[in-house]
């Protein structure tokens, strides 16, 4: 069975962030792993573009109801309607999470994660106990497929 890595951070990001969310997408799909995000901008159709470009699976849990408010690289988009409470959707769907960058949605996706025993590992992210914090996207993938 395939891995599930998630991919969170913010919905607007710097250059350098959206830089290293594409690269983690990237590589997530060069691992044969499945990224899901939350499918919307930001670090999320970033890291999608990564993987689409690769040829990867790339999964949006959408917080509203239209599956068109995905971002183009979002090849399976699911509509919740849950708004942020799709973080916790997230959070249960994936294997590991890779926290880049991130505002207070990506800290509630966090502590969901952890709190379900999770495996977080954050990229110049939220410096909170339990996220295993990394340098690159390399070191970011090849934790988050241990």
């Amino acid at each position: 069975m395939k891995k599930i890595i998630g991919v969170i951070g913010a919905g607007r990001a710097e250059k350098d962030i959206l830089l290293i969310a594409e690269e983690v997408g990237r590589l997530i799909a060069k691992s044969g792993a499945i990224l899901v995000t939350g499918g919307l901008s930001g670090v999320m159709e970033a890291a999608s573009k990564g993987a689409y470009m690769e040829g990867g699976i790339t999964v949006g849990i959408l917080p509203g109801i239209r599956k068109e408010d995905a971002n183009p690289y979002v090849l399976i988009p699911i509509s919740t309607g849950m708004g942020e409470a799709r973080n916790a959707i997230i959070a249960r769907a994936c294997d590991s999470l890779i926290a880049i960058g991130g505002e207070y949605g990506t800290l509630s996706e966090i502590a969901l994660a952890l709190k379900m025993g999770k495996k977080v590992i954050g990229i110049r992210s939220w410096d909170i106990p339990g996220v295993i914090k990394v340098k690159d996207p390399k070191e970011a993938v090849d934790e988050a497929l241990k």
